[in-house]
């Protein structure tokens, strides 16, 4: 089970660079275009006019999707915001029950997000609901990706939280030490 859950995290956090690099490949077509197009008309010759009908929107879906892919693997990472104050200043067995507390609220209310986005996805689908830009693109993609990257994490925390249920620690949890101690890196 754990080198799926690996293998899952992993999956998800390619997914992710692929969205950004989409949209690095994305915005790189058109910003060249533009750029050829400059050059013709300072040569005197009519410009290709390329673009990319609806770029910015779909860019966005994209950076929408790498977000949510990348929630569980950069928590596994150790990579999330967390404010560590209060767990810094109790004792290990409060610090347990603390994490024990915050990882099962959190999984609830990322599968609760996973839940509602995977039934707006659904919607979307059963109704075909597209996108209001030039292009029409169904929406249920970008927010089938949310929904699964939501779920991923929900899966995460899970995984951490029986993790710290068992009595070990959480595998962000040396990520944040090297960070506390200036040994990040």
């Amino acid at each position: 089970m754990r080198r799926f859950l690996d293998a899952l995290y992993a999956v998800t956090l390619w997914l992710a660079a692929g969205c950004l690099v989409a949209i690095g490949l994305l915005v790189g077509v058109q910003l060249a275009s533009r750029i050829v197009d400059k050059l013709l008309g300072l040569v005197g010759l009519s410009p290709f006019g390329f673009i990319i009908l609806s770029l910015e929107e779909f860019c966005g879906f994209l950076l929408a999707a790498a977000s949510f892919f990348a929630l569980a693997g950069t928590l596994k990472a150790g990579a999330h915001i967390r404010v560590t104050m209060l767990l810094s200043a109790v004792g290990e067995t409060w610090r347990r029950y603390l994490e024990l507390w915050v990882l099962g609220v959190s999984a609830i209310a990322a599968g609760y997000i996973a839940a509602q986005v995977g039934g707006y996805a659904f919607y979307s689908w059963k109704f075909n609901e597209v996108s209001s830009g030039v292009v029409p693109l169904p929406l249920f993609w970008p927010q089938a990706a949310m929904a699964v990257g939501a779920g991923v994490l929900a899966i995460a925390l899970l995984d951490e939280f029986v993790r710290v249920a068992r009595g070990g620690q959480p595998t962000f949890r040396q990520a944040e030490d090297a960070l506390t101690l200036g040994k990040e890196g």
